[in-house]
C-alpha cells in the first residue's frame, strides 16, 4: 500500500485499538475529538468523522468509518471530512469501510451507534452559526416525526396539525406530559421503536418524571389523551393523506473508472471481479448507494479523488440524501458483492494483518503509539456447551414411517445410514427445559428424514411449542449435542427398514457395522463428558497422527496412538474401547511402532494427515428480521442489536456460521410458526452474509418464552421482557408510562418427559445417566459412583486383563453453581478411599462380618444402628488391626456401590456380571458393573479383592495404590 504517513492527521494517532466509537467534530478545517459524555449530541452546523471499532472473535478489529454532514455544514466543512475520513482510514491500515451520512437520511448501521435515536440540535462551530443555548426554565414545546420499524429515524417538524398524517409516528413533547400519535396506516414494531424515543425524551428533557399519553388515529374526544391532545392543535381536524416519492428508483448496473479525477464508463455485459484492478479506483452507481472501490495498490491522494468524483456525481445529479460507501480491495460489504454475478470466495485477510504492521512500522518511526495495532489472531479453542447435561435423555430411531424407541444402552450409538429423535429435558434458570431434535445420518434416506422432522414437529406442538427444536447432520454437530449424548458412538451403515431397503433397490454394498468384521474408529472428543467414537473407512489414509483409533477384526484389538494426540485423548480411547469391544485386551500400538499384522487390516500402508480435522467455528453473530411470503425468504439485518430488537410479532434469524437461530414471537401467526425449519433451511440456502455456509449447518427453531442459554448468551438477556403481556407497542407502553415492569405472562413448563411419545416411560433415573454440569469446564464426569472398586474388581478377576473402567482424569476444581453448603468439608467419598488406601499398607486383616458390631467407645456412626449394641469388654486400649474406624468406612463405601442406593437397578449374579461371561448381562452400564451386585455378593467380592491385593508383587501394589489415590 503506497501510502505516506505524512498525509495523515496526527490526531488519529492510536485510534482504532479498542472496542467502541471515538468521534472527531471539523473544526476550523480541523478534526478535533469529541469527549465521550458528548457522544450522540450532533449539531445541524458541523460536520464530524466518526470510528466504529469492533473486536471480532477472531481476534483483530472490524473498522467503520462514518462522516456526517448536519443540514447547515459549510462544504469546506463537508470536504474537509471527507479527506479527512480517508486519512483516518490509512491510519488504520486501510480495512476500514467509509459512509457518507447526511443529517436525516442516516444509514441503519450508523443510527445504531446512538440507540434509541439522534436528534441534532440547531447551532454550529462555524459558518456563522452559535450553538443554541438552553433555558432551563422554559420548555419548548417541540414535535417530532418517527419512521422505522427496527431503527428510528428522529426528525423535527414545525408544531401544526397540517405536520401530521395517517401513515408515520408523531411525538408531542410538552412541557408536563409526551404524546404519542400513532398513525392509523403505521405498524405495531413502528409504534413500539417510537416509545424508545418517548423514553429518551422523557429521561433527558424531563429527568424521568413526566406523564405520557398514547393517541390513536381515528379515536376522537371519547379518550382523555386524545381530547387533550387534539385540544393543544386547538381541536380535531381530518388529516391530509401523505404523497410518497421513492428515492432514485432501481439500482443502475453503472460502472466508472477514474483516470486523474475524471470518471470514464467502463463497457461491461455483467459486473464480474476480473473488472476491478488494484492500482484503480471505481465507481459504482446503484441509485440510492455509490460505491467507491479503491484498490490495494492506489496512492492516498487518488483515493480522496475518487472520494471527491463521488461527491460531484451526486451534486450533479441532485441526489442528496444518496449515500456513498468507500471500499478498499479485500474488504468489501457483502451488499457490494452481491451487485457482481461472480465474486470469488473471501479469503482469510492475510493481506491485511501484513499492510497493518506494515503501517504500525511507518507509524512508529514517525514517533507514533502503535501499541495493539498489529494486534495477532488468539488460539482458536474448543467451543464450550451452554447446556445443563445433568437431565434425562431419550431417543427413538426412524423406521420407515415409524419410530422406535432406544434403550438406556443403545441410545448412545448411532448409524450413519439412519434418522433418530432425541428429546433431551434439563434443569434451567426458569424451571425444566426441553431439546427436541433430528439427526441424520450421511447415508439416510430422504424418507425417513421427512419422518423424523413430522415427528419432532408434532411433539414440539404437543408441548405448546415450549420446546427447542434443532435439525443436526452427521459431521456438523454442535457442542452441546456431544455434551448431551456424552459417550457417542457412530457406526457404518444402518438397521432402519428405510436404509436396507435403499440398499437393496439400489444394489449398493452394505457395509454395517459388524462386531466380527473389521472396523477401523476415531476418537474424539473434550473430556469423560465429550467423547465420540466414529467409524470410519478400514484403510490407512483414514488415519490421522492428531487422533487415537481403534481397529479390530474379530477378537483382534488394536489401540493406535497418534504422535500429535494428547494424553487425553489416549484416555478416551481406553474409555471407548469398554463400548466397542469391552471383553477384549487391547494391543497399543505408538505410531511408528505399528506391527505388520496392523498394516495388514488396513489394506495397504499409504500416507495420512496429521492436522486435526477443521470444525466450524462460530463468528461474530448476525441478526436478522425476516418476511416469508410464498416462497419467498426477504430479510433485513439489524445492526448493534439488543434483546429489545426481537418483537413478538416477528420472525428473526441469528446467524453465527457454526449454527443458525430461528427465533419466534409468541404473536406469529400459527402458518408462519409451522414454516420455522423452512426459513432456516431457505436462510442457508441463499446464504445473505457469503461465506459459503453449508445447507447442513444446525438450525435451531426457539418461541419466545422458551430461550435456551446457548441462545440468549449473545444478548444481554432479561427473562422477564419475553414473558410480558400484549403486544410489543402495549408491553413497551407499560414500561414508558408506569416506570415499571408489566406482569408477567409466562406459563408453566409443562412435563418434557411424557410417555405418550414411547408408549412407556423408560427414562433412565439421574443417579444412572451419572451426568455432569458440562457447561462448566472445570468439572469432571464421575462415570460410576465405585470406580476405584471397579477398577480393583477387573485386574483381579484376570492379571492379565485389561481394566475396563479406566479412571478419570485428574479432578479438577469443582465448578461453583454445583458446589454443596458443605463443599469446604472433606468429602465422606474421598475419606473412604484415603482409609481403604491406609488399609492396605498394614497386613491383610480379616473383615468383620455384618453380624458383628463395632465398639461403642469409638464415637462413630454404627453399622447397624438398628441392632441392639453389645457389652464392650473393656480388654483391648489400643485399636485392632481391623479398627472399628476403618472397618466403619470400609463398609460404608461398600455401600456406595450396593443396589439399595440405585433405586430400580435389577440385581444379577457375580457370574454374569464378570467381563469374560459366557452369559453375559445386556443393557447394563457396563462402566458400573458393582452396582448390579447384591449387598452379599459384593461383600465377599470385595474380601476376595483384598486378599488377592496381598498376594501382588510390591510395585503392583504401588501402582494400584496410585490409582487409588487420582479417586
Amino acid at each position: 500500500m503506497a501510502v505516506s504517513m505524512r498525509e495523515v492527521d496526527p490526531v488519529f494517532q492510536g485510534a482504532g485499538q479498542k472496542d467502541g466509537l471515538e468521534i472527531w467534530r471539523i473544526e476550523k478545517l480541523q478534526a478535533v475529538p469529541v469527549p465521550k459524555e458528548s457522544h450522540g449530541r450532533f449539531f445541524t452546523g458541523d460536520s464530524y468523522v466518526i470510528l466504529k471499532t469492533a473486536a471480532l472473535k477472531n481476534g483483530s478489529f472490524r473498522h467503520d468509518i462514518h462522516y456526517w454532514l448536519g443540514k447547515d455544514t459549510s462544504q469546506d466543512e463537508a470536504g474537509t471530512a471527507a479527506i479527512k475520513t480517508v486519512e483516518l482510514d490509512a491510519a488504520l491500515g486501510g480495512r476500514a469501510v467509509q459512509y457518507r451520512e447526511v443529517q436525516g437520511n442516516e444509514t441503519e448501521r450508523f443510527l445504531s451507534y446512538f440507540k434509541p435515536c439522534i436528534i441534532p440540535e440547531e447551532g454550529g462551530i462555524a459558518s456563522g452559526f452559535r450553538h443554541a443555548e438552553i433555558n432551563e426554565r422554559e420548555h419548548v414545546t417541540k414535535l417530532f416525526v418517527c419512521r422505522g420499524k427496527h431503527t428510528v429515524h428522529v426528525k423535527e417538524v414545525p408544531f401544526a396539525r397540517s405536520s401530521l398524517n395517517h401513515d408515520d409516528i408523531f411525538i408531542l413533547d410538552t412541557k408536563s406530559k409526551i404524546f404519542q400519535f400513532n398513525g392509523s396506516n403505521s405498524s405495531i414494531q413502528e409504534r413500539a421503536k417510537a416509545l424508545e424515543v418517548v423514553q429518551y425524551l422523557k429521561d433527558t428533557n424531563h429527568e424521568g418524571k413526566c406523564d405520557v399519553g398514547s393517541v390513536e388515529d381515528g379515536k376522537l374526544m371519547a379518550d382523555a389523551d386524545a381530547g387533550e391532545f387534539w385540544g393543544l392543535f386547538g381541536g380535531f381536524a381530518p388529516l391530509p393523506r401523505k404523497t410518497f416519492s421513492d428515492l432514485n428508483g432501481k439500482d443502475h448496473s453503472f460502472s466508472s473508472n477514474l483516470n486523474k479525477g475524471q470518471a470514464v464508463p467502463v463497457d461491461c455485459d455483467a459486473l464480474t471481479r476480473d473488472l476491478l484492478d488494484s492500482t484503480k479506483c471505481y465507481l459504482l452507481d446503484c441509485g440510492s448507494e455509490i460505491y467507491v472501490w479503491m484498490g490495494r495498490e492506489t496512492q492516498l491522494e487518488e483515493r480522496k479523488r475518487a472520494g471527491s468524483a463521488a461527491e460531484e456525481l451526486l451534486r450533479e445529479g441532485n441526489r442528496p440524501k444518496s449515500h456513498i460507501v468507500r471500499l478498499m480491495e479485500g474488504f468489501e460489504t457483502v451488499i457490494f458483492r452481491s451487485k457482481f454475478s461472480k465474486w470469488p470466495k473471501k479469503a482469510d485477510a492475510v493481506v491485511s494483518d501484513e499492510s497493518r504492521g506494515k503501517v504500525a512500522a511507518l507509524l512508529k518511526r514517525q514517533g507514533f503509539n502503535v501499541k495493539g495495532l498489529a494486534k495477532a489472531a488468539p488460539v482458536k479453542e474448543e467451543p464450550q456447551p451452554q447446556i445443563d447435561c445433568t437431565g434425562n435423555l431419550q431417543v427413538w430411531r426412524v423406521n420407515g414411517s415409524e419410530k422406535t424407541f432406544l434403550s438406556f444402552s443403545e441410545q448412545c450409538k448411532f448409524y450413519s445410514g439412519d434418522c433418530y429423535i432425541f428429546q433431551y429435558s434439563y434443569p434451567g434458570e426458569e424451571g425444566e427445559e426441553c431439546l427436541i431434535g433430528t439427526w441424520f445420518g450421511k447415508r439416510s434416506v430422504q424418507e425417513e428424514r421427512t419422518t423424523a422432522t413430522s415427528v419432532a414437529s408434532k411433539m414440539i406442538e404437543s408441548l405448546k411449542f415450549q420446546a427447542v427444536m434443532v435439525r443436526l447432520y452427521e459431521g456438523k454437530e454442535p457442542a452441546e449435542f456431544f455434551s448431551i449424548f456424552q459417550n457417542l458412538v457412530i457406526f457404518k451403515g444402518g438397521v432402519s427398514s428405510g436404509y436396507k431397503k435403499f440398499v437393496s433397490e439400489n444394489s449398493i454394498e452394505d457395509d454395517t457395522y459388524s462386531e466380527n468384521g473389521v472396523a477401523l474408529f476415531r476418537v474424539q472428543g473434550s473430556g469423560p463428558e465429550n467423547m465420540q467414537a466414529i467409524q470410519v473407512d478400514t484403510a490407512a489414509s483414514s488415519l490421522n497422527s492428531s487422533y487415537c483409533y481403534v481397529l479390530h477384526d474379530g477378537d483382534i484389538l488394536f489401540t493406535w496412538i497418534g504422535n500429535l494426540s494428547s494424553s487425553m485423548d489416549q484416555e478416551l480411547a481406553e474409555r471407548q474401547l469398554d463400548v466397542i469391544k469391552p471383553n477384549l485386551q487391547s494391543r497399543m500400538l505408538k505410531e511408528g511402532s505399528e506391527y505388520d499384522q496392523f498394516w495388514k487390516l488396513l489394506g495397504v500402508k499409504s500416507e495420512y494427515p496429521s492436522q486435526k480435522i477443521a470444525k466450524d467455528q462460530e463468528s461474530d453473530p448476525h441478526l436478522f428480521s425476516c418476511n416469508f411470503t410464498k416462497g419467498v425468504l426477504k430479510v433485513r439485518e439489524i445492526f448493534n442489536f439488543t434483546q429489545d430488537d426481537l418483537m413478538t410479532e416477528d420472525v428473526f434469524v441469528l446467524d453465527c456460521h457454526s449454527c443458525v437461530f430461528i427465533w419466534v414471537g409468541q404473536r406469529v401467526d400459527a402458518k408462519m410458526r409451522a414454516q420455522a425449519l423452512s426459513i432456516g433451511e431457505k436462510f442457508l440456502e441463499l446464504d445473505i452474509l457469503m461465506e459459503n455456509s453449508s445447507q447442513e449447518t444446525p438450525v435451531y427453531v426457539i418461541t419466545e418464552g422458551s430461550e435456551p442459554q446457548f441462545f440468549t448468551r449473545f444478548f444481554t438477556w432479561d427473562s422477564a421482557k419475553s414473558a410480558m403481556h400484549g403486544n410489543s407497542f402495549e408491553r413497551r407502553l407499560s414500561i414508558v408510562k408506569d416506570g415499571v415492569k408489566p406482569k408477567l405472562d409466562k406459563p408453566k413448563r409443562r412435563p418434557t418427559t411424557s410417555s405418550s411419545h414411547t408408549g412407556r416411560s423408560s427414562v433412565p433415573d439421574k443417579s444412572q445417566r451419572s451426568r455432569s454440569m458440562s457447561f462448566s469446564p472445570d468439572r469432571v464426569r464421575v462415570r460410576g459412583r465405585s470406580p476405584a472398586f471397579n477398577a480393583l474388581a477387573a485386574n483381579f478377576e484376570n492379571p492379565n486383563a485389561r481394566n475396563l473402567s479406566t479412571p478419570p482424569p485428574a479432578v479438577r476444581k469443582p465448578s461453583p453453581k454445583s458446589a454443596s453448603p458443605d463443599s469446604t468439608k472433606p468429602p465422606q467419598r474421598a475419606a473412604s478411599i484415603a482409609a481403604i488406601s491406609a488399609s492396605f499398607e498394614r497386613p491383610r486383616p480379616t473383615l468383620i462380618p455384618k453380624s458383628i458390631k463395632a465398639s461403642p467407645d469409638v464415637n462413630k456412626p454404627q453399622l447397624e444402628a438398628s441392632k441392639p449394641k453389645p457389652e464392650s469388654n473393656g480388654k483391648d486400649s489400643t485399636p485392632a488391626k481391623d479398627s472399628p474406624a476403618v472397618t466403619l468406612t470400609i463398609q460404608e463405601d461398600m455401600k456406595e456401590g450396593q443396589p439399595e442406593g440405585e433405586e430400580g437397578l435389577p440385581v444379577y449374579p457375580y457370574e454374569r456380571l464378570r467381563t469374560s461371561s459366557t452369559n453375559p448381562v445386556t443393557d447394563i452400564d457396563v462402566t458400573r458393573r458393582e452396582t448390579y451386585l447384591s449387598a452379599a455378593d459384593f461383600r465377599e467380592r470385595f474380601g476376595m479383592a483384598k486378599e488377592a491385593f496381598a498376594k501382588l508383587p510390591k510395585w503392583k501394589q504401588n501402582r494400584l495404590k496410585i490409582a487409588l489415590q487420582l479417586f
